[in-house]
């Protein structure tokens, strides 16, 4: 989905190029979005859906949820909904073989142990069940319940939640549906391509075995570290050409 003007056109071409390279078996590539100029006359465009969320609601990151719906743009089956800025670095297809009807980034294994979050304990086990959304498949119109759910009370959603991924996996969860990705699929460049602290001095970022997609779960972002930023006092982020190779090039 691309929506807004913080992500150009050259995300969604790029990211179609990796899926192209990395996807073998027969697929649509769907972007839904409010401005299609610029993108690959290959791509399947799509309207981006309407969702009516609280008034003068300004994290529009809730609209993912509208992808849940019953009946859209003929979808239909296992469907892996990717957001623009990541890198795919090797193949996707074990994102369509693992069965199950709700697949998902286990939000803890972006990031580092967090142990003042045990002050805690009920709000520990609620994090430890979140999903991030960067990388999620799901059986098309099998949640629209969902939506229908957000969508009968969406300032409520919002008390209740931080963001629309912690409301999905709630709901996923108590449908008892919820699965998490092999945690070395989906990866942090942060914290699990650079090396840390004193040590990223000294070698470069790599990503580690069995790592398929690279995320850019908080600071820096992806545009940051391909532009050579990104760099902390305590942190070297050194030669990254492997990471532009896999996010700029083109076709197969």
């Amino acid at each position: 989905m691309k929506w807004g003007t913080l992500y150009g056109p050259d995300y969604v071409n790029n990211l179609f190029n990796g899926v192209t390279r990395h996807l073998r078996r027969p697929h649509r590539f769907v972007c839904f979005t409010d401005d299609a100029s610029g993108l690959n006359p290959e791509i399947d465009v799509q309207p981006l859906p309407l969702l009516q969320m609280r008034q003068g609601e300004t994290d529009l990151r809730w609209r993912k949820l509208s992808i849940l719906a019953a009946d859209l743009a003929g979808l239909a089956g296992p469907t892996l909904f990717l957001d623009l800025d990541l890198v795919i670095i090797d193949d996707i297809d074990p994102f369509f073989d693992l069965e199950g009807q709700f697949f998902i980034i286990r939000d803890d294994d972006l990031f580092r142990s967090k142990p003042l979050r045990k002050i805690n304990p009920s709000r520990n086990r609620f994090l430890a069940m979140v999903g991030n959304s960067s990388v999620f498949r799901f059986e098309f119109g099998k949640h629209a319940h969902i939506l229908d759910d957000y969508l009968a009370d969406p300032g409520q959603a919002a008390v209740e939640f931080e963001h629309e991924q912690q409301f999905l996996s709630d709901r996923v969860f108590k449908d008892g549906e919820l699965r998490y990705w092999p945690a070395q699929w989906c990866v942090s460049f942060k914290n699990a391509c650079v090396p840390r602290y004193l040590k990223s001095f000294f070698a470069n970022p790599a990503p580690p075995s069995g790592a398929r997609i690279i995320v850019f779960a908080g600071n820096p972002k992806m545009s940051e570290v391909l532009a050579g930023g990104g760099q902390k006092w305590y942190r070297r982020i050194g030669n990254v050409d492997w990471l532009r190779r896999a996010w700029m090039s083109d076709g197969v």
